[in-house]
């Protein structure tokens, strides 16, 4: 049994995943996403915590991870005939260039549009974790997870369009977001954007549910 993570920021205004280059066969050499086999009585978020820590340098305790799925399909890993893996999605803003260790060569900050032809079956999970974290911005308040403490409305559209791969409508989205029953509040500061009048800053509300729903183009 193993665990490995989809560990999702923007950087530059790109959505990135975190990959770390395998030090071992299988598949050395090749991009990967962190994780690994469950230690003696660990549970699975225990073993996806530790490989985080041991794979990137990322402290677990400053991400919340969540399960994907269950991956289970015959020979993924060319080691043994079975192996089952968690997959686990975590989001999070401004993490560090990441310090590889453990079985990983070297770990990095990809696009992920970038990002294919990963080792063993971590394109299926990429998608599938990607896929997730677009539809949990239809319907919950992750992405304020995505934003510093503080946030524009600008930055928080940012995070949908590099997400969700659109340009959305200004006016449209900040009537949306501000109408959001709990999805941001107002800090009562503003920022200089260096371009016209300064910008007023927001916080995350205590909603987890964006009621009403945000609608993802297609």
């Amino acid at each position: 049994m193993t665990a490995d993570l989809v560990i999702l920021t923007i950087r530059g205004g790109v959505l990135h995943v975190l990959l770390v280059e395998r030090a071992n066969e299988p598949f050395r050499g090749k991009l990967a996403l962190p994780g690994g086999f469950v230690r003696g009585r660990e549970s699975l978020d225990e073993t996806a915590a530790r490989e985080l820590a041991e794979e990137t340098g990322v402290d677990p305790a400053t991400l919340h991870l969540e399960q994907v799925g269950v991956y289970s399909e015959p020979d993924r890993d060319p080691r043994t005939p079975r192996v089952v893996t968690c997959a686990y999605l975590a989001i999070a803003p401004d993490l560090p260039v990441p310090v590889a260790g453990g079985d990983a060569r070297a770990a990095r900050w990809v696009p992920v549009d970038e990002a294919a032809g990963l080792a063993f079956d971590h394109d299926v999970i990429l998608r599938d974790a990607v896929e997730q974290a677009r539809d949990k911005l239809q319907s919950t308040t992750v992405a304020t997870a995505f934003c510093g403490t503080e946030f524009t409305i600008a930055e928080l559209r940012a995070v949908y369009e590099a997400v969700w791969g659109f340009a959305l409508d200004k006016p449209n989205f900040h009537r949306k977001v501000t109408d959001a029953d709990g999805f941001i509040e107002p800090t009562g500061e503003k920022r200089s954007t260096g371009n016209g009048r300064p910008a007023a800053l927001y916080r995350a509300g205590e909603a987890e549910l964006l009621l009403p729903p945000m609608s993802r183009p297609r």
